[in-house]
């Protein structure tokens, strides 16, 4: 706790320059990158998921904050990321999620030329009153096989989480301990002869540090879990993430052949070659950073 409350002590210090070099180096070219991903918007200002420019702008501004200040994300690999359809693929932690928020971010405010990152929630999600038109005006879609097919087709940036729910509600005794994956990614892949770029995420599983999981009680409310994290002490600011630095890496791509139909056992053997190689990588990033807060 004393770490936090210095690490937070050096942040307001240097709030105002900090702030200053966020709007000349995360602001200063937004609108140009946001139209750059936003070409393929139709006449009524929609692309046929639902995005709007101007939802997309709104979210941009606040999560390019949470990137550039808050969490500080150092990006590297940004290069392996090819033009085409591509299927992005990470580890997931953290309860919500933030770490789709800053790889999204990371390939808006650094991807050369910027890309948008479709991402993909869980069919229970649009149940939710308001969140679900929110979501979909900002570029996300419901995850089903159909809709990330017809996002492949048009050459868009698929991002997907194969570990799954059962990621973000990992206790910190369960923390980088990466969940088996869903092979579902592999047969969209091969099925649209989209390389699959690896992602390794470090930092999220430190942000809402989850000491229990109240899986009963969250379903009797109809959510997956209902987590207990450590700042929940503090009223009100508890509900906010610990701001540690997020490390990203893009890893090179990894082109697979096959038949998409081809039995489970084929296609989880390809699956498990990249969480082989998403673990290697966060292996590596969990050993090079200094201290979960810079």
């Amino acid at each position: 706790m004393q770490e936090l409350l210095e690490f937070v002590g050096r942040l307001v210090a240097r709030g105002g320059s900090t702030l200053q070099r966020f709007r000349e180096e995360a602001l200063s070219d937004l609108d140009q990158r946001l139209a750059a991903v936003s070409a393929a918007v139709g006449p009524e200002g929609i692309d046929p998921f639902g995005m709007e420019p101007a939802t997309l702008r709104r979210i941009a501004v606040g999560a390019a904050f949470l990137y550039k200040v808050y969490f500080r994300c150092e990006t590297t690999g940004l290069a392996n990321v090819p033009a085409g359809p591509v299927i992005v693929v990470a580890n997931h932690g953290g309860q919500l999620p933030i770490d789709g928020v800053m790889i999204t971010t990371a390939l808006l405010l650094e991807g050369t030329p910027p890309r948008l990152a479709r991402s993909m929630v869980d069919k229970w999600v649009p149940s939710l009153p308001f969140v679900s038109t929110y979501l979909s005006r900002a570029g996300v879609a419901v995850g089903t096989p159909e809709n990330a097919e017809r996002l492949l087709e048009r050459g868009e940036v698929l991002l997907a989480f194969p570990e799954g729910m059962d990621a973000i509600t990992k206790t910190v005794d369960e923390a980088y301990e990466l969940k088996p994956f869903h092979s579902g990614f592999v047969r969209l892949a091969l099925a649209a002869k989209a390389p699959v770029v690896p992602v390794a995420v470090v930092g999220a599983e430190e942000q809402y540090p989850t000491l229990y999981n109240l899986k009963g009680v969250g379903r009797m409310i109809g959510l997956p879990s209902l987590p207990v994290w450590a700042q929940m002490i503090v009223p009100v600011a508890g509900l906010l993430p610990l701001p540690v630095r997020y490390r990203l890496e893009f890893g090179e791509p990894m082109t697979f052949t096959g038949d998409p139909d081809d039995e489970d056992a084929v296609v989880d053997a390809m699956a498990e070659q990249v969480r082989g190689r998403v673990r290697t990588m966060v292996d590596r990033q969990r050993a090079a950073r200094r201290h979960i807060f810079w």
